[in-house]
């Protein structure tokens, strides 16, 4: 490889990694604000929140990467353009044109990385995530649910065990909360006992008191009954809901499917490695400056860009889902205008300014 090769390639990929890592940091604090969220109102247990963090940071890196390409590149493009180096190379003859080489040696094995994350690792990290959290409530209420505290309820509502066995299944002292439109009804238990029934959650409660009435006042529609043994059927959880959900398939298991959903979540896995390859082709014509240009204004609009890419894709994958859109155009609208788009900047780039193309 040559030295010109050598240099800017380590400088690509020293951007792009420090870009990654700080991407990386921030997508970690935020997935795990919504861990905390979703432990606290009981759909995941506090003992998995290092796996669950660990797999739903897997499952966003095909949004990840593709930002940290384009804003790695940018940094180390316009470092070049702020130092006056690309000038000094274009006085060599090496032109805009010339860093292609160097930028496919970073950005190709970021795009394998991108592709097998979009269409294998997501996937099925997204269904490992599930499946742990479903086995986890097997046996459980609601998760996080523990003796002497109120918790609410994966489909709505609230419960509470004064005890509870060691396997989750025998309660003591308890009381549920529910509501279903305007009616509430409130259920109190000396024990109870968590079992299933053909796939369904059941709650027997044994030897205790239920109240049915409206939910707000006005109204003295009341009942109030005692009962030996009341059995309820709990809310299914959303994992359970979802066992069935294109999102949850295999890449090779939606191209043999037929259905507009199947179609969107397979166009869905293809983009990311395709709008990562347009980004890193705008991000050399983006990056283009003066020594006493702003620093970040090229990296405003590239991020821009980014959202506009990312926010169209997700709307072209609900109009898939939703039949607004035919399955034939499938993303390649949005996509194939991007590359286009990126390759027409890239190849037209320096050109207004004669001189970098003399030797």
């Amino acid at each position: 490889m040559p030295k010109l090769d050598r240099y800017l390639s380590a400088e690509f990929a020293r951007a792009v990694f420090a870009a990654l890592v700080i991407l990386g940091m921030v997508s970690l604090g935020g997935l795990f604000a919504d861990l905390i969220g979703e432990m606290a109102r009981g759909k995941v247990p506090p003992t998995l929140l290092l796996s669950q963090l660990g797999l739903r940071l897997v499952r966003y890196l095909p949004l990840i990467l593709p930002l940290g390409l384009l804003l790695g590149l940018l940094l180390a493009v316009g470092r070049l353009y702020r130092d006056s180096e690309m000038h000094v190379l274009a006085a060599a003859g090496v032109g805009p044109r010339r860093l292609l080489r160097p930028l496919l040696i970073v950005t190709v094995p970021l795009l394998l990385a991108i592709g097998g994350s979009s269409l294998w690792l997501g996937p099925w990290a997204d269904r490992v995530a599930r499946s742990m959290v479903a086995e986890a409530n097997k046996n459980l209420l609601v998760a996080g649910l523990e003796p002497g505290r109120f918790t609410p309820m994966s489909g709505g509502g609230v419960a509470y065990a004064g005890e509870m066995s060691g396997d989750g299944t025998k309660l003591g002292r308890v009381f549920v909360y529910r509501e279903r439109a305007d009616r509430m009804d409130v259920a109190t238990a000396r024990t109870g006992e968590l079992y299933r029934d053909q796939g369904a959650r059941l709650l027997a409660l044994l030897d205790g008191f239920r109240v049915e009435g409206p939910a707000s006042g006005g109204d003295l529609d009341y009942r109030l009954m005692r009962y030996a043994r009341n059995e309820m059927q709990l809310p299914t959880a959303d994992d359970e809901a979802a066992a069935d959900s294109p999102a949850l398939k295999p890449t090779t298991a939606l191209i043999g499917m037929r259905g507009a959903a199947a179609a969107a979540e397979l166009h869905w896995r293809i983009a990311p490695p395709l709008l990562a390859l347009a980004f890193a082709l705008l991000a050399v014509p983006l990056a283009r400056s003066s020594p006493r240009q702003a620093r970040y204004g090229s990296i405003l609009l590239a991020f821009l860009a980014y959202l506009v890419g990312i926010f169209m894709m997700m709307l072209g994958t609900q109009w898939l889902a939703e039949g607004s859109l035919p399955v034939a155009f499938g993303l390649w609208w949005l996509l194939l205008p991007m590359l286009a788009l990126g390759i027409w900047l890239y190849a037209r780039d320096g050109r207004v300014a004669k001189a970098w193309w003399r030797r």
